[in-house]
């Protein structure tokens, strides 16, 4: 993969986390630089689980990686609000 594809690449999978991010109740905390990695993993987690199916932007299959993102970005939202309750 060249610089340009991970670049579209690392894009399409912030909007993919982006999209999770509306649709998942919770925040991701650490704002576009965090759905950015969270996209990344999330697209690589839900490609590896789902398969490829769907549209494909830049190498990333859309809706695995929305599903990806959107459990990854449920996790996470778990995990900061029990920290939060707990300090």
């Amino acid at each position: 993969m060249d610089i340009l594809g991970f670049l579209i690449f690392m894009v399409v999978a912030a909007v993919c986390a982006w999209i999770a991010d509306l649709v998942v109740p919770g925040t991701i905390p650490g704002g576009f630089l965090a759905a950015a990695v969270v996209g990344v993993i999330g697209a690589w987690m839900g490609t590896a689980i789902f398969g490829h199916f769907g549209p494909a932007l830049g190498g990333v299959s859309v809706l695995p990686a929305i599903i990806g993102s959107g459990i990854l970005i449920f996790v996470l939202a778990l995990i900061a609000r029990g920290r939060a309750t707990r300090i």
